[in-house]
């Protein structure tokens, strides 16, 4: 548990750049204190404690702005820069190296006890305000940008903006122009 602990607050100092120290990002961050709170309520939703767990997610919710169901798989080193506003629903599945920006919704669109809400595959980025809806997979490392909404499949490697969400060619950045460069 512990070593989950430090592992997961070396990603957040490695995909934040304002982290200034372990112990700043221990205590401040609230994206990871989401997750270690899901993780105890996973363990208990497994054992059969599903009220008390459920309870810690509402309490979790509560104190972070986070809302895991703690049905949900979530796998190693995600991280959630901000966090609030997320919400990952009961049949989601998320891999590993994942991150996601405030705001994200991984949200079902049936009210059947099935599979219905999405899967988000290794090292994908979810951008802020994004929608994610049904059972849909989104591919390793592939990209959803800030407000889309997605209801289809994402191919690994790919990125997709928009409402609804469509491919782009590739071109757009995430970095800003650096004062200076040539603007052409």
């Amino acid at each position: 548990m512990f070593e989950h602990i430090r592992e997961d607050v070396r990603t957040a100092k490695a995909k934040d750049p304002a982290a200034q120290s372990t112990l700043e990002v221990f205590l401040t961050y609230p994206g990871l204190h989401a997750v270690w709170l899901y993780r105890v309520a996973h363990v208990l939703w497994g054992d059969g404690y599903r009220l008390t767990a459920r309870l810690i997610s509402h309490l979790s919710r509560l104190l972070t702005g986070v809302e895991i169901h703690p049905a949900a798989d979530i796998g190693d080193r995600v991280f959630i820069d901000h966090g609030m506003g997320v919400v990952i629903g009961e049949t989601a599945d998320i891999g590993d190296d994942v991150m996601m920006y405030h705001g994200v919704t991984l949200g079902g669109n049936s009210m059947r006890r099935t599979k219905r809400h999405p899967t988000v595959e290794d090292g994908a980025t979810l951008g802020v305000n994004a929608t994610l809806i049904g059972n849909i997979t989104i591919g390793e490392n592939a990209t959803v940008g800030a407000g889309a909404t997605v209801i289809e499949d994402v191919p690994a490697g790919e990125t997709v903006a928009g409402v609804p969400a469509e491919p782009i060619d590739g071109t757009a950045t995430l970095e800003a122009p650096v004062a200076g460069e040539d603007d052409d």
